[in-house]
């Protein structure tokens, strides 16, 4: 899994398994799911992310082997 967060543009960007994207859904006007062709989620966009969560902090937990 990779995040990267854009101050730029503050969005927060999710990956969750390198592969092809084949779909991409809105969740709502801030929030974009990226699904390959199994329909298995890929990634995840949130858009004013810093209003969103708190993208000054990252714990990562439960680091399987």
């Amino acid at each position: 899994m990779k995040v990267q967060y854009f101050a730029d543009t503050d969005t927060l960007y999710i990956v969750f398994r390198d592969r092809d994207i084949a779909d991409t859904k809105d969740l709502d006007e801030d929030t974009i799911l990226d699904l390959d062709a199994d329909g298995n989620v890929c990634a995840l966009t949130l858009e004013h992310a810093s209003a969103r969560t708190d993208v000054t902090r990252l714990t990562v937990e439960g680091i399987a082997a």
